[in-house]
């Protein structure tokens, strides 16, 4: 892996590290919004620190994906298919996908409170599960 010009170098530990650091800042992130009731922008983030801890697990294993639903499909293959993490959580991370999809993109979709803090809940949950698997795997 050739680091970018201007970005930093490092292990494949780093950039999984890295990703992590980010999710748990989107978390952090999310709640802010929820309190302030911006809840479509809340899902937005709660989707964004699910998609960060996906892509640590793939820095781990050395892949990179450009598109969303190739990580996520290459994720649900080899994680969820396995049973690595819960099934339950593929359907949950579809979940999540969706309700970005309809806070950022569909005209007059208003997110509710229960519904950002739903997200927020599995959110924090698969974060936290990632970031153990990946401390496991180090």
């Amino acid at each position: 892996m050739t680091p970018l010009d201007g970005a930093p170098s490092g292990t494949r530990k780093d950039l999984a590290n890295y990703r992590l650091q980010c999710a748990a800042q989107e978390l952090k992130d999310t709640q802010l919004l929820i309190n302030a009731e911006s809840f479509n922008s809340a899902n937005n983030r709660s989707y964004y620190a699910i998609f960060h801890a996906i892509n640590a697990i793939h820095a781990l294993d050395g892949n990179g994906y450009k598109r969303h639903k190739d990580a996520i499909g290459n994720f649900n293959k080899k994680y969820i298919l396995e049973e690595v993490f819960p099934r339950e959580y593929g359907r949950k991370i579809a979940l999540a996908e969706n309700a970005r999809h309809k806070s950022d993109y569909a005209d007059y979709h208003l997110a509710t409170k229960e519904e950002a803090e739903a997200q927020l809940e599995f959110a924090t949950e698969f974060v936290a599960a990632v970031k153990a698997y990946c401390e496991q795997r180090q």
